[in-house]
């Protein structure tokens, strides 16, 4: 999955990145489904143990252009997980308790307790994304986010916070068939909405906002995964790949249990 992560400084051109690439899993997508539902398996024994051990925790964080499929990646990729050790917390527009704290309180509020995974959908990045876009704030404001972020995620990874965050990443000609279906099919149409269309004018400032992000928040203790989304069976295979890795390389075991227990009868 080295491929797919941003280097520490380095400077993506999201324009050249393929959307559409497969190269991880070129035996189509029959074959990665099955080994989807192998990493569902694996990621059910992982998370449990890590609830066990009580000792780790994991933050997930999804970021994507409007219809990139970040519900979509929730869903399927944590597909009969515990929910006892799993919580989604998404971030919308600041409420106005929200807007009286600095803008990392909302966000600090919902990292994960020991033994958790917690998916951010949607993030502390929209503050160095939506405000830079939209000009909410000036470039002296957000610019100086840029290190808040990093020292925030540096201290949640000294206190044994495992970050790992993954822009889902589809091109515009995606973006609009996903938007049409939006508009033509009758169950989807709840998912429509005009300000998708106001955003998408806004495409490529945002995509050098992203760009810039990548280069200044990718690190050591919380690298960017540029996933390619095109495709949602690739998508999701690598996300569920990125995350079984992790969680092995903890090297986790379950507690010792209490002493005395083969004495214990129960009648």
């Amino acid at each position: 999955m080295d491929k797919y992560r941003v280097k520490p400084g380095a400077h993506v051109k999201l324009g050249k990145f393929d959307a559409s690439d497969t190269s991880y899993f070129p035996d189509g997508k029959k074959s990665g489904l099955e080994k989807q539902e192998k990493l569902h398996k694996r990621l059910e024994e992982l998370q449990e143990l890590l609830y066990a051990e009580h000792r780790h925790k994991l933050l997930i964080v999804l970021q994507a252009m409007d219809s990139g499929g970040k519900d979509g990646t929730i869903r399927h990729v944590f597909e009969g997980v515990n929910p006892q050790g799993v919580k989604v917390a998404s971030f919308k527009k600041p409420a106005p308790i929200e807007l009286d704290h600095d803008y990392l309180w909302r966000i600090h509020q919902e990292v994960p307790p020991k033994g958790d995974i917690t998916i951010f959908n949607r993030s502390h990045y929209e503050d160095v994304l939506v405000v830079r876009v939209h000009q909410i704030v000036p470039e002296k404001v957000w610019s100086k986010r840029f290190d808040h972020i990093n020292n925030f995620e540096q201290m949640l990874a000294d206190e044994g916070t495992i970050i790992i965050k993954f822009f889902l990443h589809i091109d515009e000609d995606e973006q609009k068939k996903r938007l049409v279906a939006r508009l033509e099919e009758d169950e989807k149409h709840w998912k429509f909405t005009r300000s998708d269309i106001e955003e998408r004018r806004y495409w490529n400032d945002y995509m050098r906002a992203y760009e810039d992000l990548f280069a200044k928040t990718s690190t050591p203790w919380a690298p960017w995964y540029i996933v390619p989304a095109n495709h949602k069976w690739y998508r999701n295979l690598v996300v569920s790949t990125v995350i079984v890795e992790a969680l092995e390389r903890l090297d986790m075991r379950y507690p010792e249990p209490e002493k005395g227990l083969e004495k214990i009868k129960i009648k």
